[in-house]
């Protein structure tokens, strides 16, 4: 739906001018500050495409836009064992002979048994994992496996530009503190879960990254100049933060992240415990410093609630002033800058009816200027129709940034120009009654002539999409 209400910009020329801000989106702030409403950036109306794999509507794309499904759950792998669901967060590396290699993960809680060989587990009691999968640029699949199994909940991450994946646990689900909100055993589990753990492309994944912080993990992002990792939280009920992992070793000269490093959380210079969930002004532009967090993997005693825990980092933070956020999601580095998703942010629209959990708004995106600690608001949602509850973030080759949804009712993939112009580029299609069906995970292949994405669902599949990219903002 192309409409002038799918636009708001939020910041303002004299303002950013002022505090120095420049690089990608700076448009944005030129075009609140004159009060036009952009068009374009898109590729035209969203139409019925049936997938190549089997003639099914799946998706409705732009014109001359087609895809691929592969790899559903429950097909098997072609090691031969079978694939898991949830399909999540995800990484799109360089393969042999024009092939690209893909990193997924499944978010799969409980203590449901290791997919693959449990024997190399790292808890034998945990569904969730990552799969490595090489696949053409239409999305046939030439070999797919399981590449780090038993762990939890594997939401997001971020690729590595040495040739890893980072995957992130949402959890801090263990034996040593009570069940989480679906109510399942957690004494069961064998091992404490609530990490980072790094998935090479040409090795065996890392034990977990503990000085990196036991708490509801969502995505990673590497900025190469610092060898900081900026890392995101979706606390769903409560305040989330915006941490970065400094490793002991720059991690682009010894080609991994080590533990031993510092955890620290992101606070507004001047303002102890800002709360940044809440609808944000035009020209919104923070100077920031960090908290250190002095213990970032906390071993419980008693088996508090999971609650609780699941606070017990952030809460170090807070005390030390760090800013609050609404549920943040995806991130991604590009150009000295991370941008990150605030899936629950802003204020709530007329109209819309406020999420459940901690933050009301339908959405925010930030960027974090790595080189000057300055934070700006790119965008915030004004209403479900408009952008509905943005979850995982890539940028596209020219810079656009491509939003999964995770909303209540039809979910898109849509576009947030360097201009700053919200754009529909699919809309997904549940098939056989899976309702809670959202997309995640996209990626785009090497040369930018495909892009990869997930259907996170209780069963979940990943699609090939490919087409005339040059006719719109991608």
């Amino acid at each position: 739906m192309d409409r002038p209400d799918r636009r708001r910009f939020l910041a303002g020329t004299a303002a950013l001018a002022a505090a120095g801000v420049a690089g990608p989106f700076a448009g944005v702030a030129r075009a609140g500050r004159e009060g036009r409403l952009r068009r374009g950036g898109g590729y035209g109306a969203l139409l019925p495409v049936p997938d190549e794999r089997d003639g099914v509507v799946r998706l409705h794309l732009p014109r001359g836009f087609r895809y691929r499904s592969f790899n559903p759950a429950g097909e098997p792998f072609t090691d031969g064992t079978a694939t898991p669901g949830r399909h999540d967060g995800m990484a799109a590396f360089r393969g042999p002979r024009g092939t690209t290699i893909l990193v997924r993960n499944h978010e799969v809680n409980g203590p449901v048994g290791a997919f693959g060989d449990p024997a190399k587990a790292y808890d034998p009691a945990a569904g969730g994992g990552t799969a490595t999968l090489q696949v053409t640029r239409d999305g046939r699949v030439l070999r797919s496996g399981p590449s780090l199994t038993g762990t939890q909940m594997n939401c997001s991450g971020g690729a590595m530009p040495w040739g890893s994946w980072v995957t992130c646990e949402e959890t801090v689900n263990g034996p040593d503190v009570g069940d989480d909100f679906t109510g399942q055993d957690n004494t069961r589990l064998e091992r404490r879960h609530g990490y980072v753990f790094e998935v090479p492309l040409d090795g065996r994944p890392s034990g977990p990254i503990r000085s990196a912080g036991r708490f509801a993990h969502e995505s990673a992002a590497f900025d190469p100049s610092s060898g900081a990792v900026y890392l995101t939280e979706d606390n769903f009920g409560f305040p989330s933060g915006f941490y970065r992992y400094l490793p002991p070793k720059h991690p682009l000269r010894v080609r991994r992240i080590l533990d031993g490093g510092r955890l620290q959380m992101l606070a507004v210079r001047g303002e102890p415990g800002r709360d940044l969930s809440l609808g944000q002004p035009e020209g919104a532009v923070y100077r920031t410093t960090w908290v250190d967090i002095d213990d970032p993997d906390p071993v419980f005693t008693g088996r508090p609630a999971n609650d609780v825990a699941i606070r017990a980092v952030g809460d170090q933070g807070r005390a030390g002033g760090a800013a609050l956020f609404s549920r943040l999601e995806g991130a991604v580095h590009h150009h000295g800058t991370v941008y990150f998703v605030s899936t629950q942010g802003g204020a709530t629209a007329s109209g819309d009816t406020p999420p459940s959990g901690f933050g009301k708004g339908r959405g925010q995106v930030w960027a974090y200027e790595t080189w000057s600690g300055r934070l700006r608001l790119v965008y915030e949602s004004p209403g479900s129709l408009v952008l509905d509850l943005p979850d995982n973030v890539t940028t596209s080759p020219r810079g656009t940034l491509v939003l999964c949804e995770d909303g209540d009712g039809d979910n898109h993939l849509r576009g947030l120009t360097r201009r700053g112009e919200v754009f529909d580029f699919a809309r997904l299609v549940p098939v056989d009654g899976d309702s809670g069906a959202e997309f995640a995970g996209s990626a785009f292949g090497p040369g930018g002539r495909t892009l990869y994405v997930n259907v996170q669902s209780s069963r979940g599949v990943s699609f090939a999409v490919w087409g005339p990219w040059h006719e719109g903002g991608f």
